[in-house]
């Protein structure tokens, strides 16, 4: 087991819920003519992103540590930073999206290399899997914004 990896889960974790609450924040909050559209799009992320943190805490007890489980904690360890509770038009909106899912892509390929450091192939295989969910959202987020 790597200490590096298990930072590496725990630090994702945290900006996996900073990410969950900010897409749920813009799923109730955006606005205009794209609403019809956003809102049900954004419903499917957060959910996938829920998946996803069951996954990365549950790894992070597989390899014989402790998720951090505290809103204080994943505030201090984010990267990805939260959004007001406010009203948000799609431009804004997937722009600020897209940032955090590039961010959260080059992550992953960080992640990506500890675990191959660490011959982890089950996290491997993990972060191989979001890492393709992440890429395909990234392309159809830059197409929604021609």
């Amino acid at each position: 087991m790597s200490k590096k990896l298990v930072e590496f889960l725990n630090n994702h974790l945290s900006d996996l819920h900073i990410l969950y609450t900010k897409i749920h924040n813009y799923h109730w909050n955006v606005e205009g003519s794209s609403f019809f559209t956003l809102h049900p799009a954004l419903e499917g992320e957060y959910n996938k992103i829920a998946e996803q943190l069951d996954k990365i805490a549950e790894r992070v007890l597989q390899l014989g540590e402790r998720p951090l489980a505290s809103l204080e904690d994943y505030l201090k360890h984010a990267k990805i930073k939260e959004a007001k509770s406010e009203g948000i038009k799609s431009e804004a909106l997937v722009k600020s999206v897209l940032e955090d899912y590039e961010y959260i892509a080059k992550s992953l390929r960080e992640g990506l290399k500890l675990a191959e450091e660490a011959r982890d192939k089950v996290s491997e295989d993990m972060f191989t899997g979001m890492l393709a969910g992440y890429e395909k959202t990234i392309w159809m987020l830059k197409a929604y914004s021609k």
